[in-house]
């Protein structure tokens, strides 16, 4: 059965929200605890429903499964949920920032099967079509040999606090378009 690759709608949300609890617990877990996931999953890690409004987020269905979601932006927040107390809903500038690579999670089942490049694909193309010179994202621990592969650089890890005493690891990364 072929996949159908198109853009979210907001009756995806509670799918989507499913497709990134497994993801983030299965393929996330082998790099963070288990505690640091589930922190996660309350902010840094779930839908950003500015996203499907802004028709820039991507669902990939195989019979009707959600197996993979992931979008950009031309707005300021940079990683997050509905929930993360970091949103910026401001527009950014083409000419002088970069466009935001946002949420990309994959079901554990069709990992390593060439639908996070389809995406991040389709999104650099349509970030490239809105005068975006490059591209930024926060790509977690599981996400940087993927991102890596896909010529984004970054050496600087940051620890994002979640809650007085959770943190989890991200590393900033970009790319030229």
């Amino acid at each position: 059965m072929p996949k159908v690759i198109r853009l979210a709608e907001t009756a995806d949300t509670n799918a989507i929200k499913q497709l990134i609890e497994v993801s983030a617990r299965k393929l996330g877990g082998q790099f963070y605890k288990k505690t640091t996931i589930e922190q996660a999953l309350k902010g840094a890690f779930g839908v950003d429903s500015q996203l499907i409004q802004d028709r820039t987020y991507y669902v990939v269905l195989k019979q009707n499964q959600f197996i993979a979601c992931g979008g950009w932006s031309f707005r300021k927040t940079l990683f997050g949920s509905d929930t993360n107390n970091l949103r910026n809903p401001a527009k950014l500038n083409p000419e002088t920032e970069a466009a935001k690579i946002r949420a990309f999670f994959i079901h554990p089942d069709y990992s390593r099967q060439g639908l996070g490049k389809k995406l991040l694909n389709i999104c650099e193309s349509a970030a490239k079509n809105h005068g975006f010179k490059q591209c930024q994202l926060m790509a977690t621990l599981s996400g940087i040999d993927f991102y890596r592969k896909n010529a984004y650089f970054g050496d600087k890890y940051i620890e994002h606090s979640m809650n007085k005493s959770d943190k989890i690891t991200f590393l900033p990364m970009q790319k030229n378009l």
